[in-house]
C-alpha cells in the first residue's frame, strides 16, 4: 500500500466538502477519482497532496502519516502533482521550467538559469524530461507560445522531474482537443514506466479517458465514497451511472443517443 486516506473529513464553515472517505492506492494501479461537480474531488486531492488540512481522518503514504505535512515535504518524500489549470511560468522556456524542478528535486540553493544552464546533471535531467514528453524540439520555447496541449505535457513533466513515487493529477486532460487528450494519457503512461513511477491518481471528467486507462475507479458524490472498484463493476453500476455521471450505462465510447 502507497497511499491510504482513512475516515477524512473536511469542513467548510457548516458545508461538508468530505464526510468520512476512505481509500488505499495500491503500487502498480492506476486510479481515477470521478464525481459531478461539488462531489468533493478537488478537496481529497488537495487533501492528499497536503495543500488542504483535514477537519478530521488520516492520510498516509508510504506508512507515514502525513495529513497535513504540505506539498514540498511531500515532494521531497516521492509525491507529486499537476493541477486542472496549468501551473507553469510563460515566460521560461521548457528547458528552464523542468530545470526549475530537477533544482528543487536535488535541494540545491536557486540559481540563475545562466548558471543552471552549464550544470551538467541539471541540464542532462531536464533535457530526459524534456525528451520523454516529447518537448525536446521545443526545449528553448518560451511557456506562453505553446499551444495548450503542450502546455499541459509541460505541467505534468514539471511533476515528473521531481522523479515521483506516486503523482497525482487533477484534471490533465482539461482544455484540449480529444485528439491531444489520447496522446497526452499515452505519453503520461510511456513516462510513468520509463521513471519506475509505482502509481498514479487522477481526477478526470472524461469518461472514455477514465475507462480506457483506469485499473479502478472511485465514485464521488456529496463528499462521500458512492463506489469503488475496477472498470468493469463501475459500469455495470446503474446507481453510479445515473447519480455521479447522469447517463445509462454503456460501453465506453458508445454513442448515448
Amino acid at each position: 500500500m502507497i497511499l491510504q486516506a482513512d475516515g477524512l473529513r473536511k469542513l467548510y464553515g457548516e458545508f461538508c466538502a468530505l464526510d468520512g472517505v476512505s481509500l488505499a492506492v495500491d503500487t502498480g494501479e492506476f486510479v481515477s477519482i470521478v464525481g459531478p461537480n461539488g462531489a468533493g474531488k478537488s478537496t481529497l486531492i488537495n487533501i492528499l497532496t497536503g495543500v488542504t488540512r483535514p477537519s478530521a481522518g488520516k492520510v498516509r503514504f508510504k506508512d507515514r502519516e502525513v495529513g497535513g505535512a504540505g506539498p514540498v515535504r511531500l515532494a521531497r518524500l516521492g509525491m507529486a502533482r499537476s493541477f486542472q489549470l496549468v501551473q507553469v511560468f510563460p515566460d521560461l522556456t521548457v528547458l528552464e521550467t523542468l530545470q526549475a524542478a530537477v533544482v528543487a528535486r536535488l535541494g540545491r540553493a536557486t540559481r540563475l538559469f545562466a548558471s543552471l544552464a552549464r550544470d551538467r546533471e541539471v541540464q542532462s535531467d531536464a533535457l530526459e524530461v524534456a525528451e520523454l514528453f516529447g518537448l525536446g524540439d521545443k526545449r528553448h520555447t518560451p511557456a506562453r507560445q505553446l499551444p495548450q496541449g503542450d502546455k499541459k505535457l509541460l505541467d505534468i513533466a514539471s511533476a515528473f522531474a521531481l522523479r515521483p513515487e506516486i503523482i497525482l493529477l487533477d484534471e490533465p486532460t482539461s482544455g484540449v482537443s480529444t485528439a491531444d487528450k489520447t496522446a497526452i494519457m499515452d505519453t503520461l503512461v510511456t513516462a510513468s514506466r520509463r521513471i519506475g513511477l509505482r502509481a498514479i491518481v487522477q481526477v478526470e471528467h472524461d469518461m472514455d479517458i477514465v475507462f480506457a486507462y483506469s485499473d479502478r475507479i472511485i465514485a464521488l458524490h456529496q463528499g462521500k465514497v458512492l463506489a469503488d472498484g475496477p472498470p468493469a463493476t463501475i459500469l455495470a453500476d446503474q446507481r453510479v451511472m445515473d447519480t455521479v455521471i447522469g447517463r445509462k450505462a454503456v460501453a465506453p465510447g458508445t454513442p448515448s443517443c
